[in-house]
């Protein structure tokens, strides 16, 4: 796959490529299109075969987001994050905290919340302020 071939062809706006060497996370957060908001998605946790597998199904469901959000009349984008990992042995807390500085890092152009192989305890739990 060409990348930005790919990108400029379906108008995706950015593509986050994050790797954390110490928790082990790789992840990939895919925008869509911020016309009418943020972008709006979950995160996916997933056994990726390859990491060309992970883009493009973080790229195909970014995609989708934007128009379910369109669709059902909300004033944001579409998103999407994939987690590369075995969704039952590979979270940890430092994987989820790390993650956290990379969506903060876009700040506020991604809102996320739980998907396949993530819950919303693990939201609460990890993605929360240190403190809170």
């Amino acid at each position: 796959m060409k990348i930005f071939e790919y990108m400029e062809k379906y108008d995706y706006e950015q593509l986050v490529m994050c790797q954390d060497r110490e928790s082990g996370l790789k992840a990939i957060i895919a925008i869509h299109d911020t016309t009418l908001g943020p972008a709006l998605g979950g995160t996916r946790m997933w056994t990726y075969q390859s990491e060309a597998e992970a883009i493009e199904d973080a790229l195909r469901l970014a995609k989708g987001m934007t128009y379910k959000a369109a669709a059902a009349g909300l004033n944001l984008g579409g998103g999407k994050t994939v987690i590369m990992g075995d969704p039952r042995k590979d979270k940890n807390e430092a994987m989820f905290r790390a993650f956290g500085r990379f969506i903060q890092g876009l700040n506020g152009r991604y809102i996320t919340a739980e998907d396949v192989g993530t819950t919303v305890l693990i939201w609460i739990l990890f993605m929360r302020k240190p403190g809170m």
